[in-house]
């Protein structure tokens, strides 16, 4: 993808991707939902779910797979409100963007 992806823009398809599996989801699946919209690796996946979770927009806990634990991720109310909001954001700047871009946007 030739455009950058700011952290805000990170952090809503983060919480998106997330808020589908109601009892969560784990970082190398989350990084393979997330790349199917933008280029990310898993050494740029958990500092970004770190920040959500310093930020109370998810919580984590560890559930055992195949004799390993595997930390899940979930979003939390504060997320879901954080969520509505990039969604809203995302609609305007977007509809922007394309009106711009395809010379309706004068």
């Amino acid at each position: 993808m030739v455009f950058n992806t700011g952290a805000a823009l990170l952090d809503a398809i983060v919480l998106a991707v997330v808020s589908r599996e109601p009892e969560g989801a784990y970082g190398y699946r989350i990084t393979q939902e997330v790349r199917q919209a933008v280029e990310l690796s898993e050494s740029t996946l958990y500092p970004v779910l770190r920040r959500l979770q310093a930020d109370g927009c998810l919580e984590a806990y560890d559930r055992e797979c195949g004799g390993r634990n595997r930390r899940y991720y979930q979003v939390t109310e504060q997320g879901y409100a954080q969520l509505r909001l990039y969604v809203e954001e995302w609609k305007k700047y977007s509809g922007r963007i394309t009106g711009l871009l395809s010379g309706d946007g004068r």
